[in-house]
């Protein structure tokens, strides 16, 4: 399988590794960026329209000033050229970065949109649910902060990382982030849906959680096929005695949740939901 040897900085294809920063820039001083991570599969992007939207509302919120090049067409071109240059021709992770350049943390130098994109191949795995359930618990050292920008996928990504370094010490699959009221905000790189009583509840956006593209998309769908979804609060409580546990993200769609804590899930609508929204956008 072929590893990553090329990545794509602001209109260029370099061989990696490259240094493309210098020790003033703010995303690395500040975190004064953010991320886009998104699946290759059949030759496209997959949900790249979602994905584009959230990209470029990102763009706007934190007050970036593209050039007019700087289109979804271009983004999108120029992931297909990496992926081609990298010979990714199957299943593709595909991560965009985008980063403020130098400056102090009042004085920015400019507010253009630095494009860095890289790709690393997936295995035919990333395109089942997987057949053994995860084993995830709470983190509680960090909390998910409920405001204008915890939707965003942001470079400031401190509280996941230390959350996941720690699901890695207690030999977890993943773990479960709080907001500051103690109720439930998202996963390491993942959304929370749980099942109770045949009700399937994630967080409300206002709860903290990153606004997931493969979330957005199951809510439209599921709603269609006419289940009961809510947004709202989720106690830890409701986690640990729901029926049935999920994460999703754009990778994997859904991987169904086995056990946290001591709570155990079954996987029967898990299953169901897989087949009849998340199979067919990979195949």
């Amino acid at each position: 399988m072929s590893t990553a040897q090329f990545l794509f900085s602001d209109g260029k294809i370099l061989k990696t590794p490259q240094r493309l920063i210098s020790p003033n820039n703010r995303s690395f001083r500040y975190g004064d960026g953010f991320f886009e991570t998104m699946k290759w599969c059949n030759g496209q992007i997959v949900l790249a329209p979602l994905h584009m939207h959230r990209l470029f509302s990102t763009l706007d919120t934190l007050q970036f000033k593209p050039p007019s090049f700087f289109t979804a067409a271009y983004i999108l071109q120029a992931i297909q050229d990496l992926v081609k240059k990298n010979q990714h021709h199957g299943l593709a992770r595909v991560r965009v970065t985008i980063y403020r350049g130098d400056g102090g943390i009042y004085d920015a130098q400019n507010h253009f949109p630095h494009l860095l994109i890289q790709t690393w191949p997936l295995n035919d795995m990333n395109n089942r649910l997987n057949e053994n359930g995860l084993d995830i618990d709470v983190y509680r050292a960090a909390v998910k902060q409920a405001d204008h920008f915890s939707l965003l996928k942001t470079n400031n990504y401190l509280g996941y990382a230390m959350a996941a370094l720690w699901a890695k010490e207690q030999h977890l699959n993943d773990a479960i982030l709080l907001n500051p009221q103690g109720h439930i905000a998202d996963a390491t790189i993942a959304n929370v849906f749980i099942v109770t009583a045949g009700h399937i509840l994630t967080p409300a956006l206002s709860e903290g959680p990153v606004a997931g593209v493969m979330r957005q998309h199951l809510l439209t769908e599921l709603k269609q096929q006419g289940y009961h979804v809510q947004e709202g609060i989720i106690t830890t409580a409701q986690l640990l005695e729901a029926s049935e546990v999920f994460l999703t993200n754009a990778i994997y769609g859904i991987r169904w949740v086995k056990q946290c804590g001591k709570s155990q899930y079954a996987a029967q609508l898990v299953h169901t939901l897989y087949r009849t929204s998340v199979a067919p956008l990979f195949q």
